[in-house]
């Protein structure tokens, strides 16, 4: 099924991020682009990569539950519950920003509760 909406792009790379496939992840990241989240900032895609390598190898398995998206021209933000190895839970919003072509330029995320 091809991918058309940026939050069918974006649902895939928590896909792909779930199943640990760095292939994916180089396939999706533009060469500029910029990871943030509440410990790291890294800019360019191989050092992207590589802190995307850190986390896939620090964790046996990885689950992602979308609560929900919100969606505009170039940006889609996801609400997630994130289980690392069948126990550690964390509730993340994402915010993911692609380019005309697709590609992800940013990914921003944001570590909250899990209480409503």
């Amino acid at each position: 099924m091809p991918l058309k909406t940026n939050k069918d792009l974006c649902l895939y790379y928590l896909e792909k991020y779930a199943a640990k496939d760095l292939t994916a992840m180089e396939d999706l990241f533009s060469d500029g682009i910029v990871l943030r989240d509440w410990k790291i900032r890294v800019v360019g895609k191989q050092e992207a990569l590589r802190e995307t390598k850190k986390n896939f190898e620090a964790a046996a398995s990885i689950e992602i539950d979308v609560l929900s998206t919100y969606e505009n021209e170039d940006t889609v933000a996801a609400e997630l519950k994130i289980t690392v190895d069948g126990k550690e839970e964390l509730f993340v919003v994402d915010v993911i920003t692609f380019n005309s072509t697709g590609k992800i330029t940013s990914i921003r995320a944001y570590l909250g509760r899990g209480d409503s």
